[in-house]
C-alpha cells in the first residue's frame, strides 16, 4: 500500500521542537480535534514501561497553557500529573515546555550536542482518546548548532523522510510512547537480519569506531534470536528495528521498546578500528553486546509476551506483578547464552560469565529472605530504590531469575534426555501470548497459566521448582543439576584471605564502607555502612585507591585488629575479628569424557 503523506483528520496532533538547547527545553503542543464535552483531561505518565519506579515526569513541565479558536482556555490542575481544560467546542490545543536534562534511557535530554526523548516524558495523554491515531511533527531546532542534525526513530514516517524532521504517525498512544526519538549528528549504519532492516545509531564522540564489526556482531545476534522464536519461518515481529546508543565516558543501561532500544554505554566499550578483527570480544565490548542481546530479546519477552497486568499498562500508578523473574530473569539468562549460539563467544567465556552471576547471587544474605516472586512484586519500592542494606534484604529477580531459568533448562534437558528444553517453553509462550499481541488477538499471561504451561510443554512436573526457588528462597542446586550434562561447578572462594566482608569505596579521608554484609567481620564488630575507615591497627587507610586489602594481607583469619572510623563527624574505635573472605569464587568446567547431548549452548533435541 502506498504511504500517505496526508494528516489523519481525527488523529491527536502533537508537535515537538527543541526550543532552547542550552536551557534544555522542548516546546510541545497537543491538539485534540474533538475534546471531551465536559472538559478534556490530559495526563503525563508517572513511569515508563520497563523501568519499574514512579518517576513523576510531570515535574519537568515548566509551564503550560490551553487555547481554542484563538482564545485562552482555563486549565485546572487535578493532581501532580493531570490537568483538565474547561469545556470548549472545536479543536483544543495545549502548549507546554518540558525541561530535558536527564542523561539516561528513561526520560529526555537536550543540549547543543543532541536531543533525546521518550514519549512518556513529553507527550501528555488525551484521557479517553488513547485509541485514536496519534501524529507528531518533530521540528528542527532554530539553533545553528543543529543545522546538520538528523532524526532516528522506529516510528512510522507520515510526511517525514527516513532520518528527517517532519511528521510521524502511531496507531494509538501506547505505540506513540513506545518509539523513543534521537536527534543529532549521530553515526549511522544498517544491516538486515533475516530480511528485516536494522539501524545502529551512535551518539557521542567515539574516535575510530569499528562500525563494520559492530554491524556483523549485531547481525549474528539478531538473526540468532529471530530464529530462536521462529525456527521455521525466521520471521521477525517487526518491520524495522533501531539500536539507539548514547556513548559517554562512563555509563551502562538499556530500555526495551517494541521496535527499538535506547542504550547508554562507555565509549571505551565500543569496538575500535585497529583492534582485533576476529576472535572473541574484549570485556568491555562483550558487556555492550550482552546489553544489546538483552534488550533485543525483550522484543519478544515483555514487549509482546506480557504479564496480564501489563495488558494494558496503567501509567499513572504502580502495576504490580510477581512475574518479573520470567520477563527480566529469563531474558538475562538468554542474553549471554544466545551470544554463544550466535558464535560471538565460546563456551569457556560463557561459563566465566555464568560463574560471576552465580557468585553475585550467593554473595548477599537477602537471597534467604526474599523470593524472586516477592522481589518482582516489590520492584517499585525495593529493587529500584536500593540502599546500602539491599544486599542483606533483597534478591535481584534479574540475576536469580536467570539462574532459575538455568535450573529449569537443566532439569528439563536431563529428564527428557535432551528432547525438550526451556527453549520450547519460550516458543510456546510466544506462540500463545506474544505472536498476535499487537494484532489485537494477544493478551497477557497470568501466573497460573505460566506454571501450567511449563508442565504441559516440558512434559515434566516442575511445581517443586516453583515452590522452592520462585515462591521460596532456597538456593539453587546448580552443581547437582549440571552434573548429568558433564559440567562441574565448584566454589573456590579464598577462605584463607582475611576480610572485613564489606563493600569498600573511596573517600578523601579513607575508605567508605558502601555496604556491610550481614554476619561478616565488620558487622560483628559494630561497623556500619557509610562509616569511613581511617586506620587499621594504627596504620593509615588511604582513600585513592583504598588500601584496606593491602593492610589486611599481613594478618591471618581469626586475628583481632583495631579499626578507627568516622561515623558522621564522630571518631569511633572497633575491635574486629577478621574472617575469611566470603566472596564466592564460582568456576564451571566440562568434565572430560562425561559430556552428553543436550548442552544448553545448543537448541534442544540436538
Amino acid at each position: 500500500m502506498k504511504k500517505s503523506s496526508q494528516p489523519i483528520q481525527t488523529a491527536i496532533q502533537y508537535s515537538i521542537v527543541p526550543k532552547d538547547l542550552a536551557g534544555h527545553l522542548f516546546n510541545v503542543t497537543v491538539t485534540v480535534p474533538t475534546p471531551a464535552p465536559d472538559g478534556q483531561v490530559f495526563a503525563l505518565p508517572a513511569w515508563i514501561p520497563g523501568s519499574y519506579m514512579i518517576r513523576e515526569f510531570a515535574r519537568n513541565i515548566v509551564r503550560i497553557r490551553a487555547e481554542a479558536n484563538g482564545a485562552a482556555v482555563a486549565l485546572a490542575k487535578l493532581d501532580k500529573h493531570s490537568w483538565q481544560a474547561a469545556p470548549v467546542e472545536g479543536p483544543l490545543t495545549l502548549h507546554y515546555e518540558v525541561y530535558a536534562w536527564d542523561l539516561s534511557v528513561r526520560a529526555a535530554h537536550l543540549d547543543q550536542t543532541h536531543g533525546f526523548f521518550n514519549g512518556t516524558s513529553v507527550f501528555l495523554r488525551v484521557v479517553g482518546q488513547e485509541a485514536q491515531a496519534h501524529q507528531v511533527d518533530i521540528g528542527r531546532p532554530a539553533d545553528p548548532a543543529a543545522k546538520t542534525w538528523r532524526v532516528a526513530t522506529a516510528m512510522k514516517e507520515l510526511g517525514a523522510k527516513r532520518y528527517g524532521f517532519g511528521t510521524y504517525v502511531a496507531g494509538d498512544y501506547d505505540e506513540l510512547i513506545d518509539h523513543p526519538v534521537e536527534m543529532g549528528d549521530f553515526a549511522l549504519a544498517s544491516f538486515k537480519a533475516h530480511g528485516i532492516p536494522h539501524d545502529i545509531v551512535i551518539t557521542g564522540r567515539v574516535p575510530n569506531l569499528d562500525m563494520a564489526r559492530l554491524q556483523a556482531d549485531l547481525k549474528a545476534i539478531c538473526e540468532t534470536q529471530i530464529a530462536f522464536f521462529e525456527p521455521e519461518t525466521k520471521k521477525a515481529p517487526l518491520e524495522r528495528y533501531v539500536f539507539m546508543t548514547m556513548a559517554v565516558g562512563d555509563g551502562y543501561g538499556g530500555l526495551e521498546h517494541r521496535a527499538s532500544t535506547a542504550l547508554i554505554c562507555a565509549r571505551a566499550d565500543l569496538p575500535c578500528v585497529g583492534g582485533p578483527k576476529s576472535g572473541e570480544p574484549g570485556e568491555g565490548y562483550l558487556k555492550f553486546l550482552g546489553l544489546c542481546s538483552h534488550e533485543y530479546f525483550h522484543t519478544w519477552n515483555v514487549k509482546r509476551i506480557k504479564p496480564a497486568v501489563f495488558a494494558p499498562y496503567d501509567l499513572q500508578v504502580e502495576n504490580y506483578t510477581p512475574l518479573l523473574w520470567l520477563f527480566e530473569g529469563f531474558t538475562s539468562y538468554y542474553d549471554d547464552l544466545l551470544l554463544v549460539r550466535a558464535g560471538i563467544i565460546g563456551e569457556p567465556t560463557y561459563f566465566k560469565l555464568l560463574g560471576k552471576t552465580v557468585g553475585s547471587v550467593l554473595r548477599g544474605s537477602g537471597r534467604t529472605k526474599q523470593s524472586v516472586a516477592d522481589s518482582s512484586f516489590d520492584a517499585w519500592s525495593k529493587y529500584y530504590r536500593q540502599d546500602e542494606n539491599s544486599p542483606n534484604a533483597i534478591i535481584s529477580y534479574y540475576t536469580k531469575g536467570s539462574l532459575i531459568a538455568l535450573a529449569f533448562d537443566l532439569t528439563i534437558r536431563t529428564k527428557t534426555n535432551g528432547a525438550r528444553s526451556l527453549d520450547d517453553i519460550m516458543r510456546a509462550l510466544w506462540q500463545r501470548y506474544g505472536r498476535d499481541f499487537y494484532a489485537g488477538a494477544g493478551r497477557g499471561v497470568t501466573e497460573r497459566e505460566v506454571e501450567a504451561l511449563f508442565d504441559e510443554v516440558s512434559g515434566v512436573r516442575l511445581r517443586g521448582l516453583f515452590d522452592k526457588y520462585i515462591r521460596g528462597v532456597e538456593d539453587l542446586p546448580l552443581a547437582k543439576l549440571y552434573a548429568p550434562l558433564g559440567v562441574k561447578l565448584v566454589d573456590e572462594r579464598n577462605s584463607g584471605k582475611p576480610s572485613l566482608d564489606a563493600g569498600i569505596g573511596r573517600d578523601p579521608l579513607g575508605a567508605k564502607l558502601s555496604q556491610v554484609h550481614e554476619g561478616g567481620a565488620a558487622h560483628q564488630a559494630g561497623l556500619s555502612a557509610l562509616d569511613i575507615v581511617i586506620a587499621i591497627d594504627g596504620l593509615r587507610v588511604n582513600g585513592n585507591p583504598p588500601n584496606v586489602d593491602a593492610l589486611l594481607s599481613r594478618y591471618r583469619v581469626g586475628d583481632k585488629v583495631t579499626v578507627h572510623a568516622f561515623r558522621r563527624d564522630e571518631l569511633m574505635a572497633f575491635d574486629v575479628v577478621l574472617q575469611g573472605d566470603r566472596v564466592p569464587g564460582i568456576t564451571l568446567s566440562p568434565v572430560a569424557g562425561v559430556r552428553k547431548a543436550g548442552t544448553i549452548a545448543r537448541p534442544s533435541a540436538v
